[in-house]
């Protein structure tokens, strides 16, 4: 048993400063801001979150490797422009206040600011881990051929329909990815989710359920009063907006998290690192 730190970590404490100032200054300033007030924010999240992981774990994603948590942001960001590729065909969301910025320096803000997805959420995954201290039984799901098969086939026809009929099958782009990606990692030896659910133990699949979820009103509210912001637009669905993403939206977030999960521990295998140090399983 790792023991916890008796005080809340000094990086914590930055982090809780930057998510006050720039919440402040990004909500309250007007014109143009969110381009670098972003980052900054995102950035106090995923410390104070870092933070109180290892307040309550006596580890954490940045106390394990400094140089570790810094490639969650690398490959974030080339992580999330696959989804702004996706969006030029289904068109679900739109940056109101882009038309303010040349496309390159679009491209250097977006990029800077994508960097902040993978870590927030793995970091609130690992939040949630922290309270979760027994295994959630749910169903097996082992590696065997046939599963991975199905899965690998799966996931190119639900990418070959959002293609196809993008105002029917959109939602697809947050699952078709992983169940592409899911396969590819179990035959190349990285990490995968099926590490657990192989012996029926979901709880690494829920606490990134629930980290994401925990992100997702983050970054909804922080959106709703930011310029330049994201807007929907979605072909069904629509309704009971909850600041900016109608409600339905929310449960895409669920299969994004696994989607980031796979792309993630994809892009770290093929960087050498076949067990990587983010912990969803055992913190202890």
């Amino acid at each position: 048993m790792i023991a916890s730190p008796k005080k809340f970590p000094l990086h914590g404490w930055l982090g809780l400063a930057l998510t006050a100032v720039f919440w402040t200054l990004n909500w309250s300033l007007s014109g143009l801001r969110t381009q670098w007030t972003f980052f900054p924010l995102w950035l106090g999240y995923c410390l104070t979150v870092d933070g109180l992981v290892l307040w309550r774990t006596g580890t954490s994603l940045l106390a394990r490797s400094r140089w570790k948590y810094i490639g969650l942001f690398i490959a974030s960001a080339p992580v999330w422009w696959l989804f702004e590729l996706a969006n030029w065909r289904i068109q679900n969301w739109r940056y109101a206040g882009a038309e303010n910025f040349s496309i390159f320096m679009f491209w250097v803000w977006a990029t800077l600011n994508f960097s902040t997805v993978i870590p927030a959420v793995f970091g609130s995954a690992e939040l949630v881990r922290s309270f979760i201290k027994k295994p959630v039984r749910g169903p097996v799901i082992r590696p065997t051929l046939p599963t991975t098969l199905a899965f690998f086939l799966a996931g190119w026809a639900m990418l070959a329909l959002m293609v196809l009929w993008p105002k029917i099958f959109f939602p697809f782009v947050w699952i078709s990815f992983y169940f592409i990606l899911e396969p590819l990692n179990i035959r190349l030896g990285f990490r995968s989710l099926v590490e657990w659910t192989a012996d029926g133990n979901w709880r690494p699949v829920v606490s990134l359920w629930l980290g994401v979820l925990l992100t997702a009103f983050f970054w909804e509210m922080w959106n709703y009063f930011s310029y330049p912001k994201w807007v929907y637009a979605v072909p069904w669905g629509g309704w009971l907006h909850v600041f900016e993403m109608p409600l339905l939206g929310y449960g895409g977030y669920l299969p994004f998290a696994l989607e980031l999960f796979a792309m993630y521990h994809l892009i770290a295998g093929l960087a050498g690192q076949k067990k990587t140090h983010y912990v969803i399983e055992d913190q202890a």
